[in-house]
Order: structure tokens, then C-alpha cells, then sequence
């Protein structure tokens, strides 16, 4: 937790009750309330027995009715095993919970999704798997949150397998989304398609291989991915199932070394991976280079810095502009999917969120502004239209 500020464990002095944080999330973040009122025994006999038992018989003869006289539509699971929290680490399931509760908060207050959020106790990949499978039939979706990698990637895929409702695990694949989005406004402020750009990727876990991802599916020219050993090439030794397939589709070029080694002539750095750059390679970059550094709290190179060399600047914090925030896009791609009730969130479905959320910019576009806000208005329901759209395009929409 080196370079995070909490309050000490073992300090009984700390004064809770004076320091807004805490008494901001005292008592929790979210409560449960009812849609309907009871208000006499007429309510009660349709909102409980006897009524409720016409309901249920009705749903064990045609299970599709859930979608529709239950809550299950419209509700999603924020599921962690409090393993990768923010830049906390491993912290457990009891400590993730603030966070959890404040992803359930941001659904509601940018899409007006409900969610759960469950922290379990357990990291064995197979039993998270089995947990999540037999809560499923509560919830429209799931969002995973939080997990670390290389776990992230069997859990999700083997939860898409399993179930027929959108599982989306947010680190990966919604900090990808608001990535593309930004890189797709930078690129065309300098005047170059995304199909001529040659980008290092410092980071791969989960956000820097689906980053990698989505970069690829939407035609960028070319990346070179590193980890802590270096850059990612075919070949190299000890490369885990998920950087084996990265290594195939990346670094046309077969770059090896180091991530700043990379950097010499390279169009777009994005940062993922808690390290430092020094400004002397970001120097080395093309003319109008483009620096997306993204780590928190510290991002790889000051962004005042980056700027000396660089175009575009993004970083992944709120007092900086260009802020790669996963609140843009996880809500809406939610609540486009409720609607719909699709039964998976595809590939097409993020690249069309991503396109979505960059045109919100449109003319406005400059070096500061290359994506919204996540307090602009426009954002949530432009993601949720697109991503509905998609749905019902590659026929994953049930309505």
C-alpha cells in the first residue's frame, strides 16, 4: 500500500468522527427501498401471500416472466474478492467494500442502475466462479470488480460461458472503452488515423491487455506491450496463456527491451503499469506525440512534464484534464444492456460505447478536452443508446 495515505490501524487517536471521508461513508452508501407502498391488508395480500403466490406459480411455468415482474431486469451484481482495489492492492473483501458501495452509488446516480455489491471471501478462482454462478438468477448483470489479474481473465470468460446475462469485468474492459474513446478525439486533433499509429503499452494486467485489446479491434497500426520483465514479444520466456496470445497480435516490429526502449519514435504511450517514465524518452516520441498516463495516484510522468513533448496529455486523475474515468462508460453500457436485456456484452457493443463517448466531444475538441466529463449530461445516454443499438444489431438483445 506504499504511497496510499489511510488511517493507521493501530492509532486509536484518529479522530473518525471529524474527518469528512469518514463521515461521509458512516452508516454506508446505500440503503433498499421499496417501489411499492403497504399501506393496509389489501397491499400486504398482493405484495405478499396470497397474491405473491400467483406471481411465482406464473414464473415457475414460463421463467422468462422474471425479467418482467421481478426486480432481476433491472439489477446488477458488483461482485470482488478484494484482491486488486484501486491502488490499495490486496486489501480483502471487508476493506473493498467502501468501494464497492461507491460503484453501486455511481450506477444509480449516472444510469439509474441498482446494484448489489458482494464482496466474497474467498480468491480460489473456482469457487468465485461457482458463488457467482448461483447468484446469478437474482440479478440482469454482472460487473465484476477488482479482482487481480492473471485470475480476471478465467473468471470472466468462464462466467460469460456460464450465463446468459452481461458479465463485464470493469478494470479490464471499461477503462479500454474511455481509452479508445479519448485516443480516438487525440488522433484526430493531430490529424491521424488510429490505422498509422504505433503505441507502447506499459502494463499488462487486466487493464493493459484489454486496453491492447480494444486498440487492436478498433485497427490502431500497431502496440508494443511491456511488463515487468520488459517488452512482450513472441518468444520470450515465461509468458503466461494471456501474454503468450498478446505476444502473437502486438510488436510487428519485434521490439525488445525496455518500455522507454519502445518509445523512440512511437506515436502514443499509455501507462497502465504503476511505473515512471522519464521525460527524456517521452522526448524521443514522434512530433505530436500523444501520453495517456493513466496510473493512480501517481501517473508514470507528471503530466506538466509530458507536455513539454507531447500533443495530448490524459491522465487517470480529476485534477488534471483528460481523465480516463471508468464512470463513463460502465454505467451506460449497463443500463443499454438491461434495456435490451442482452444476454452478453460483445466486442462490437464496447467499440460502439467507445465511439459514442468520443463523439460527445465533437467540435469542441482540443488538447484539454478529448473526452466529456463524467458530470456531462450527454455522456450516459449517448453510451446507452449506442450499446442498445449494437445489441439488437448482432441480434444479443432479447426485447
Amino acid at each position: 500500500m506504499t504511497g496510499v495515505a489511510v488511517a493507521a490501524e493501530s492509532d486509536s487517536s484518529f479522530d473518525y468522527d471529524n474527518d469528512p471521508a469518514f463521515v461521509l461513508h458512516k452508516g454506508g452508501k446505500l440503503e433498499v427501498r421499496s417501489t411499492v407502498p403497504v399501506r393496509n391488508k389489501d397491499d400486504l395480500s398482493l405484495a405478499y401471500t396470497p397474491g405473491v403466490a400467483r406471481v411465482c406459480t406464473a414464473i415457475a411455468d414460463n421463467p422468462e416472466l422474471a425479467y418482467e415482474y421481478t426486480w432481476t431486469s433491472k439489477v446488477v451484481a458488483v461482485v470482488t474478492d478484494g484482491t486488486a482495489v484501486l491502488g490499495l492492492g490486496d486489501i480483502g473483501p471487508a476493506a473493498s467494500m467502501p468501494v464497492m458501495e461507491g460503484k453501486a452509488l455511481l450506477f444509480k446516480q449516472f444510469a439509474g442502475v441498482d446494484s448489489v455489491p458482494i464482496a466474497l471471501n474467498t480468491t480460489d478462482t473456482d469457487e468465485i466462479v461457482e458463488t457467482v454462478i448461483r447468484l446469478a438468477p437474482s440479478f440482469g448483470g454482472i460487473n465484476l470488480e477488482d479482482i487481480s489479474a492473471p485470475r480476471c481473465f478465467e473468471i470472466e470468460d468462464r462466467l460469460r460461458e456460464a450465463l446468459d446475462i452481461p458479465v463485464f469485468h470493469d478494470d479490464q474492459h471499461g477503462t479500454a472503452i474511455v481509452a479508445l474513446a479519448a485516443l480516438r478525439n487525440a488522433a484526430r486533433l493531430i490529424g491521424k488515423p488510429l490505422s498509422e499509429l504505433r503505441a507502447v503499452v506499459a502494463g499488462a494486467g487486466a487493464s493493459g491487455v484489454a486496453v491492447s485489446r480494444i486498440l487492436l479491434n478498433a485497427g490502431i497500426g500497431d502496440i508494443a506491450v511491456s511488463d515487468s520483465k520488459g517488452l512482450i514479444y513472441e518468444g520470450r520466456d515465461g509468458l503466461n496463456p494471456v501474454k503468450q496470445a498478446l505476444a502473437r497480435d502486438t510488436n510487428k516490429l519485434g521490439l525488445k527491451g525496455s518500455t522507454e526502449d519502445a518509445l523512440r519514435g512511437a506515436d502514443v504511450f499509455i501507462g497502465l503499469s504503476g511505473s515512471t517514465v522519464r521525460e527524456e524518452s517521452i522526448a524521443t516520441m514522434s512530433d505530436n506525440a500523444i501520453v495517456f498516463a493513466l496510473s493512480n495516484p501517481t501517473p508514470e510522468v507528471h503530466p506538466d512534464v509530458a507536455r513539454r513533448h507531447a500533443k495530448v496529455v490524459a491522465t487517470g486523475r480529476s485534477d488534471f484534464p483528460n481523465q480516463i474515468n471508468n464512470v463513463l462508460a460502465f454505467p451506460g453500457i449497463f443500463r443499454g444492456a438491461l434495456d435490451v436485456r442482452a444476454h452478453s456484452i460483445t466486442e462490437g457493443m464496447k467499440l460502439a460505447a467507445a465511439e459514442a463517448l468520443a463523439n460527445v466531444v465533437g467540435d469542441d475538441l482540443s488538447p484539454d478536452y478529448v473526452i466529456p466529463s463524467p458530470f456531462d449530461e450527454r455522456v450516459a445516454p449517448a453510451v446507452t443508446a449506442a450499446v442498445a443499438e449494437q445489441a439488437r444489431k448482432e441480434g444479443v438483445n432479447r426485447i
